[in-house]
């Protein structure tokens, strides 16, 4: 797989009649292993080992409903009260990040309501906050704040 911009962590994969799997913590079971995936691994690794986000507040590939349309969203970060803070698109290292990338984790925040939105393809990271109606950029991920 791709090297990311993101730290190394110790990982499981399994080959399974060729194909290969990696253990998602956070759903607690083996996924397929895709450049996608690979990069949302990376991401949820680092947001728990180093950014002090909670594994179990930590959500994955979990349906919305947006605009009548049942979506995934990649990686929603949570208070310890349940609130959504963190809402991330990820995207294969390969696929550059676009405007059409930042208006789909902003269409899925219409009903998330996260205060910071996110892209990703594991090499370059765009991350901003949300306030009103306008959107601020920072300079990387928030850190996990509690429950602010």
């Amino acid at each position: 797989m791709d090297a990311l911009d993101f730290p190394p962590f110790d990982y499981r994969v399994k080959k399974v009649n060729g194909k290969l799997f990696i253990f998602d913590r956070t759903r607690a079971r083996y996924v397929t292993l895709t450049p996608e995936e690979w990069v949302r691994q990376h991401l949820v690794h680092f947001l728990s080992g180093h950014l002090g986000y909670p594994v179990q507040l930590i959500a994955v590939e979990q349906e919305v409903e947006v605009h009548g349309l049942r979506r995934r969203f990649d990686v929603v970060c949570h208070d310890r009260r349940g609130a959504p803070r963190l809402i991330v698109e990820c995207k294969a290292p390969g696929v550059p990040l676009t405007a059409a990338t930042l208006d789909q984790v902003f269409r899925y925040n219409i009903s998330v309501s996260a205060r910071h939105v996110a892209i990703t393809n594991g090499r370059v990271h765009l991350c901003g906050e949300v306030i009103g109606d306008s959107f601020r950029l920072l300079p990387g991920f928030p850190r996990y704040a509690g429950d602010e």
